[in-house]
């Protein structure tokens, strides 16, 4: 309840009376056009219990109503939104921004040092020009935290302004059905921290729920851990563009020490070279997920020791990297077997070339026409091989047996022709006619070109002529 202007008259001078809030783009919303309800001294200030004017108002469709919670005086000592009580440039918890800021504020608690501390406070914000921190926050813009960049909110989160969770229809009682201002939600559990949130501990910056949640992501995230080898002083700076170069990277890692040397790669990588320890250390603490360059931002990692190198990257003879073994993937048949050796070259499962072995001539002998003796084999075919003209079609001619696939000489002035693979063309299988090589004239009849052959050596005169 606000305090009566008639009732008390203890510090009445300082009591609040502002045309406008201060407030963050959160909770002011998405709406460009705000009508606002102000109230003069509409009620006191949950921090310094002083009057001070209330504004209300709501910030877009099916969003509940939100006002202003503390005095525009608290406000600017802590820098803080007057509704969520969040720092008005990162959009973080007081504990957070502090604790990152290393800032201790060691404001006092109890009623009448508060209101001297408040009133000290007000003189000094009257001496200055309103826009620029007072107290213990005026030096925090020259102390930029990685804390902050990682944990910063850089756009508005509306979901804050959602209406409340309607308790009639948590009890099964709610009867307005879509017309309910309310969230017809389930609840959150009441075992969880973040469901007590206290507006002094987030001013304060102590025992704040959403400060421990937020703290403990940080803790989590992934640190870039600097090598064993205490030699190595070289960072990889990954994902420079064509923008980025030698002199950019000079100008900006000069800050944190001597630079040895800097090469650029074609892979749009560099390597910068430190000539101590200590600078490479800072220089990676500072740049780490948070180098931006030309409007890229950078990789930066640390370089791999020369004897890392080594046991790592192995290579072969010839020059190629040994690819370490990978598990297989869980529930993918495995790999087939390698085929047979005679196989591993024929591709089609040809058979072999060349004429077909002889086969063992086991027809009947008859004997001379005419003459006398049993019919049956011959008799040679009993204890030994075959008589060598006895091993050859019909055809081919008596004899002894050629030595392999070789045809008899060509008489004299003819071109000697080579064989075709798979022998004679008598001796090679053919299924279809296509097939025939003597059909569309790709190979010449034996017949005819031994006629052609003898006829041409006649014209010419040659000997037998």
């Amino acid at each position: 309840m606000a305090t009566s202007k008639g009732a008390n008259t203890y510090n009445r001078q300082n009591w609040e009376d502002a045309e406008f809030p201060i407030l963050c783009q959160t909770c002011l919303g998405d709406n460009p056009y705000i009508r606002m309800m102000k109230e003069k001294y509409g009620k006191e200030c949950k921090i310094c219990a002083r009057p001070f004017t209330v504004f209300k108002w709501c910030p877009g469709a099916r969003m509940r109503f939100k006002k202003t919670e503390v005095c525009q005086t608290c406000s600017k000592i802590k820098n803080v939104c007057q509704t969520c009580l969040l720092d008005l440039e990162y959009g973080l918890p007081v504990q957070v921004r502090d604790a990152a800021l290393k800032l201790q504020d060691n404001m006092p608690k109890s009623d009448v040092n508060k209101e001297y501390y408040t009133q000290n406070m007000e003189r000094e914000i009257a001496n200055s020009d309103g826009t620029s921190p007072v107290g213990a926050l005026a030096g925090k813009a020259q102390t930029p935290s990685d804390m902050l960049l990682k944990l910063a909110r850089t756009t508005p989160y509306y979901k804050r302004n959602r209406p409340h969770i309607c308790s009639f229809w948590v009890k099964g009682e709610c009867r307005r059905g879509q017309e309910c201002p309310y969230r017809h939600e389930k609840p959150t559990d009441p075992d969880d921290p973040l469901a007590d949130q206290n507006i002094k501990d987030r001013f304060y910056g102590m025992n704040d729920p959403v400060a421990d949640k937020l703290l403990n992501r940080y803790s989590a995230m992934p640190k870039l851990e600097p090598p064993e080898d205490l030699n190595v002083t070289t960072l990889y700076v990954g994902n420079l563009g064509d923008k980025v170069g030698e002199k950019e990277l000079r100008d900006y890692f000069y800050q944190y020490g001597e630079i040895r040397s800097v090469n650029l790669t074609k892979q749009q990588c560099a390597f910068v070279q430190f000539t101590t320890r200590v600078a490479a250390e800072a220089a990676a603490e500072k740049a780490f997920n948070k180098l931006i360059l030309c409007g890229r931002r950078l990789n930066v990692k640390w370089g791999k020791s020369q004897g890392q190198m080594a046991v790592t990257s192995s290579k072969k003879e010839d020059g190629s990297h040994i690819q370490p073994p990978m598990e297989p993937v869980p529930g993918l048949p495995m790999a087939l077997p390698l085929p047979p050796e005679e196989l591993t070259n024929n591709f089609f499962n040809l058979g072999p070339s060349g004429p077909p072995p002889p086969q063992p001539f086991n027809m009947p002998f008859r004997g001379p026409p005419g003459g006398p003796g049993p019919r049956g084999f011959h008799p040679m075919m009993r204890g030994g091989p075959p008589p060598p003209h006895m091993m050859y079609g019909p055809g081919m001619p008596r004899g002894p047996p050629p030595q392999g696939n070789r045809m008899p000489p060509p008489p004299p002035g003819v071109v000697p022709m080579r064989p075709p693979p798979g022998g004679p063309p008598s001796q090679r299988s053919v299924h279809y006619p296509s097939q025939d090589p003597t059909r569309m004239g790709a190979i010449k009849n034996l017949a005819s070109h031994s006629s052609s052959t003898l006829s041409l050596s006649h014209s010419q005169g040659g000997p037998g002529s």
